[in-house]
């Protein structure tokens, strides 16, 4: 009987294709949606695990400024509460592996009649180390070159493809405020950051050079901190808090001239708050497969008045009022199965596309697939049931008798 009756669905779809393929159209678009707009959701959860990961799990930063209450506008002094005094006392705690001070501003770098505005950072030779980079070409900063101040820089792609073209920048003299810097590095390129910024876009130089010569500030920007052990970096940034206190002379904790951000703590931010985009996407995308069913159900009421004499035959010949209902359910579920598998091609095939297209990354997830398909094999169940009770409740001697 279920084979007859998927034979006789199937019979039906193809006797109209018109039909059909409008029927399945909601939940075909339903699928897709689904399929596509997780994996783009997947696609930027894992581009900024990914950018946040590579900066290590043991990193903290530490800012000045008291961390961001609403409504309270920090003092004017906040942001210039860590020195370099601070980020010595820092370096030398028994967790901490390595450090580097920060200091950053935006300026124009010249090089023969090209200019750029970029970043330029001044840091130590611990940067390399601290977040992750690797050298192209040349080296990076010696500590030597930052205890005597030098004016050499280590620039990032972004600036040499601006500047330097297909020429090699290494030994190449650059301008920032004037002040002549020579190239002795260029770094490997990283990419975008997890909040979309160029992280090639850089120019670093010794933090003393930045600090004297080009920013002309006694204190820092920020100071990063790498623990020696995964497990004790919360440890660590309790000892910064307290190490800090004291410095600055800080009795209640309410009245902090810094804080730390712990890159644990902001991954899991991260996770979050991706996660709840991609179920709120998925959501979204969802309620098309109700409007797909609500298509389905409307045919099959349309199918049903059209086959009322075939109904009317069949129950005269003692097709029961349970034959007569799985007959219509399996028709329905044919139409929303055959979409399901079209709007799988079509969701897949869409999410290469936009990742091609876009060069956002695009995570396809089988959980998700197999859940949209189940989904939506679900929902032409859910709604072939009253066109099938309709069908099933048919008076057969009427039935003979409609025109």
């Amino acid at each position: 009987m279920y084979k007859e009756s998927f034979l006789m669905a199937w019979a039906s779809l193809i006797a109209n294709k018109m039909r059909s393929i409008l029927t399945m159209l909601g939940i075909i678009i339903g699928v897709a949606a689904v399929i596509a707009l997780v994996s783009i959701g997947n696609g930027v959860k894992q581009d900024i695990q990914n950018s946040i990961s590579s900066l290590g799990s043991n990193l903290l930063m530490v800012m000045p400024g008291a961390p961001r209450t609403p409504g309270v506008r920090p003092s004017p002094g906040s942001m210039k509460s860590l020195k370099v005094a601070d980020y010595e006392a820092i370096a030398k705690l028994d967790g901490v592996k390595a450090a580097s001070p920060m200091t950053n501003g935006g300026y124009v770098v010249i090089y023969q009649n090209k200019n750029w505005t970029t970043s330029v950072s001044g840091v130590n030779a611990n940067y390399l180390d601290v977040n992750n980079w690797t050298m192209k070409s040349g080296r990076f900063l010696s500590e030597k070159n930052v205890q005597n101040r030098e004016r050499v820089a280590v620039v990032g792609k972004t600036v040499v493809k601006n500047l330097f073209g297909d020429e090699d920048p290494v030994g190449k003299e650059i301008r920032v405020k004037n002040i002549p810097f020579r190239i002795i590095g260029v770094l490997n390129s990283k990419g975008s950051g997890a909040m979309g910024n160029d992280q090639d876009d850089m120019v670093i130089i010794p933090y003393t050079t930045a600090m004297e010569r080009v920013d002309g500030i006694d204190y820092l920007r920020m100071i990063y901190v790498v623990g020696k052990d995964e497990n004790g970096i919360d440890r660590l940034q309790s000892d910064i808090e307290n190490l800090l206190r004291v410095r600055h002379g800080i009795k209640d904790t309410n009245l902090d001239d810094f804080n730390i951000q712990n890159m644990n703590s902001i991954m899991e931010t991260m996770e979050e708050t991706t996660g709840t985009l991609t179920l709120f996407l998925g959501a979204v995308a969802a309620i098309s497969l109700v409007v797909g069913g609500i298509g389905i159900m409307n045919i099959m009421l349309v199918s049903v008045t059209e086959r009322t004499r075939e109904i009317g035959v069949r129950k005269a010949l003692g097709a029961t009022y349970n034959v007569i209902v799985t007959q219509f359910l399996i028709e329905a579920i044919v139409i929303s199965l055959m979409g399901g598998i079209i709007g799988i091609i079509l969701g897949v095939g869409s999410s290469k596309l936009i990742g091609m297209a876009s060069g956002m990354s695009t995570v396809i997830s089988i959980p998700t697939i197999v859940m949209s398909f189940a989904f939506s094999v679900a929902i032409g169940l859910v709604f072939g049931i009253y066109p099938a009770r309709k069908a099933a409740k048919l008076n057969p001697i009427d039935a003979l008798h409609y025109e």
